[in-house]
């Protein structure tokens, strides 16, 4: 069957452009191949604007979260939605994550696809086509957890498990609570109880848990107000994780946290487990929230830049090949340059492929040409924006990773 490309475009027009895209096809394959075979490639030789993670404090960042959560006697989910990619969800497992958190059902299904096993689906799967879906991920790998906050979806699910005709074990789902945020999760205390209670009536399901993400703490300012907002939310959430074994009902997971409270929840009697994401990359978001040691939120390093290209200049500005399209913008504050020498040069949108430099105030001069990194105000969404990220350990190159769930937001 002819493919959709060459059905609009002929034959002769998509062999065209088959042709003219070769050789950057091949330049990009080529620093792709010699980084995954472990030959030198150089940073200089990524096409800009592109998405770069330095590798050393990468690691730093997987070490000191797992060894803070290992110390603390809690299981380690991290989320996937931060970072999209097989590899990284891979070197979590091997650091000692006891699987992957996924926003979506899609981006569940790219994870398994890539072998990643542990998936906890934090968003509800709503609707007759993804529940066949769930079920289906789930029937592959039986440790999948999914989340309902309404009897009609545990219902849902149910009938979907049961209309299959298999022997399968019984769905796990989690009861995702409400933790003030306002946003998905059944209240805590009774309602959560009476949730779990339908769900351990019906046939093909079996409670794992609770779901309990107070992502408003996540970001308050000031390491005291966030400790006693994200305290007292957990506890409630653990008093309803009780409630519900007092009802008769095991309950024995109850996941929750984030890269701004893991030194906080990880401290509340009945949390299990903990779910952050960005500490793998960090942000200038993440930064502004303040530590238990000062102003700024130091505990995890800035790993992840956009590396852009200087492509025009004159006398006090230079516009590189990075706009809208090549960071987030909905955060209300700009991109950063990594260079010291820079640290006061400001950015400004100038559109979608670019962004200017003011500079009024560099320490040094920089020309057309330069290739310079940048810190990303929202990691999550820039990291949507990219098909791959390039692996980099001081000027190497060490290898090219798929961001394989990109896009899947379904």
């Amino acid at each position: 069957m002819p493919s959709t490309r060459r059905t609009f475009l002929g034959t002769a027009a998509a062999s065209a452009i088959a042709v003219a895209s070769r050789p950057a096809l091949a330049a990009r394959a080529s620093l792709e191949e010699r980084a995954g075979a472990g030959a030198p490639a150089a940073i200089d030789e990524i096409p800009t604007p592109a998405l770069v993670l330095r590798l050393d404090r990468f690691e730093r960042n997987v070490e000191k979260m797992a060894a803070a959560l290992r110390g603390a006697g809690r299981a380690f989910r991290p989320h996937g939605k931060t970072h999209k990619c097989p590899e990284i969800a891979k070197r979590l497992v091997a650091a000692g994550a006891v699987g992957t958190c996924a926003a979506k059902l899609s981006e569940a299904e790219a994870f398994a696809e890539a072998g990643i096993g542990g998936i906890l689906v934090t968003t509800a799967v709503i609707g007759t086509r993804k529940i066949e879906r769930a079920v289906r991920l789930a029937e592959r790998h039986p440790d999948t957890i999914l989340v309902v906050d309404h009897e009609q979806n545990a219902r849902d699910l149910d009938a979907a498990v049961a209309a299959r005709s298999r022997n399968d074990p019984p769905l796990r789902l989690k009861v995702a609570i409400d933790l003030l945020y306002g946003r998905t999760g059944i209240e805590m205390g009774a309602p959560a109880v009476e949730l779990a209670q339908a769900i351990d009536r019906l046939p093909n399901l079996e409670l794992a848990g609770l779901q309990a993400y107070d992502g408003g703490s996540a970001h308050v300012v000031g390491f005291e107000a966030r400790k006693a907002r994200s305290t007292a939310s957990m506890q409630r959430a653990a008093e309803t994780r009780a409630a519900i074994e007092r009802a008769g009902i095991a309950c024995p997971l109850l996941t929750g946290g984030s890269t701004g409270t893991y030194n906080i929840d990880s401290q509340v009697d009945g949390v299990t487990e903990l779910q952050p994401g960005s500490f793998v990359f960090m942000d200038l978001d993440y930064t502004r929230i303040g530590g238990a040691d000062g102003d700024v939120y130091a505990d995890f390093d800035s790993a992840l830049t956009v590396l852009t290209t200087v492509v025009s200049q004159r006398p006090g500005t230079a516009i590189v090949d990075g706009g809208y399209k090549a960071f987030s913008t909905e955060r209300s504050f700009d991109p950063r340059l990594v260079d010291p020498a820079l640290a006061d040069v400001p950015y400004a949108w100038a559109g979608d492929e670019h962004g200017r430099l003011d500079l009024a105030h560099a320490q040094r001069e920089v020309r057309v040409g330069d290739r310079l990194e940048l810190l990303v105000p929202h990691c999550d969404p820039t990291v949507n924006l990219y098909d791959r990220l390039y692996a980099v350990r001081g000027e190497r190159v060490e290898g090219v990773w798929p961001i394989a769930a990109r896009g899947m937001s379904q």
